[in-house]
């Protein structure tokens, strides 16, 4: 089933648009129809030189660290996570070729950017979605009864687009009257990440964050900082999730403890 998600989703333009991009230099170079019209000089075009095998070798060294870092599972977030990497990698190939093919290479960049965003999440979900900062206090003081998992995240992260379709999935599974699930982009909304110590810098290892909060006060976040004051790395899958949160301890544990309705009044009590 997964296999078979996976595959619809690389049906969809974004994505087979971005891998023939990504792409795009090494088959100009290795088919021999492409290569003898893209590089009609000589034959030794149609080999890789020393600059252009070392710059993609420093690509997939970086591809492997940076999606590693985001916390990539899956083909898909692999993809998603080394397509600015891939893209880049081939814009300066096209720049060192050929300043006119890296002109046309940029330029097309730029127009998948703005006509093709990456496929948002459009499944089912229960999500809260705060826009200040005293926003998420208020709410989570409103009902000290009430848990919350809230994400704080950012929509240009990959490691937050990665998450988005699991968190929901999460939401719609363990959702109770007595368990919420709450997102803040602190992107948008900067007091939101200061407030609640979360770095939203291009280079933030804290994004996303997860936090849980039961009677009103934080009790785990993830990615947590141990003793050292260092930041411990997470895998937002669903499975490290589910396990990092005992969510399936805390969802039984509200459905057992629900919220007491208020008791209706009576007749009597209504007249008086």
């Amino acid at each position: 089933m997964k296999i078979n998600k996976d595959v619809r989703l690389l049906m969809k333009p974004y994505y087979y648009i971005n891998i023939l991009l990504s792409a795009s230099y090494i088959a100009a170079k290795k088919l021999p129809f492409l290569c003898q019209y893209t590089f009609p000089r000589s034959e030794s075009q149609c080999e890789f030189d020393s600059r252009e095998s070392e710059i993609l070798f420093f690509l997939m060294i970086v591809v492997m660290i940076r999606t590693r870092k985001a916390g990539s599972v899956t083909m898909i977030n692999y993809l998603s996570s080394s397509f600015m990497y891939t893209k880049v990698a081939n814009l300066i190939l096209w720049f060192y070729a050929d300043i006119r093919m890296g002109i046309f290479f940029g330029i097309l960049l730029i127009l998948v950017g703005l006509l093709l965003p990456e496929p948002a999440y459009k499944g089912p979900e229960n999500v809260v979605y705060f826009r200040t900062a005293q926003g998420v206090e208020d709410e989570i003081m409103r009902n000290k009864k009430i848990c919350w998992l809230v994400t704080f995240y950012t929509a240009w992260n990959p490691a937050c687009v990665n998450f988005a379709p699991v968190f929901s999935q999460l939401s719609v599974e363990y959702h109770l009257e007595n368990l919420n699930f709450g997102k803040i982009d602190i992107g948008r909304y900067p007091d939101a990440g200061k407030k609640y110590y979360v770095n939203d810098s291009p280079m933030s290892r804290q994004l996303p964050t997860v936090i849980l909060f039961k009677e009103g006060k934080e009790v785990m976040r993830r990615p947590m900082i141990d003793a050292k004051g260092k930041l411990q790395k997470f895998f937002f899958s669903e499975d490290n999730v589910k396990a990092a949160f005992d969510l399936n301890n805390l969802y039984n544990e509200c459905k057992n403890n629900p919220l007491k309705k208020k008791k209706e009044l009576t007749d009597h009590q209504k007249s008086e």
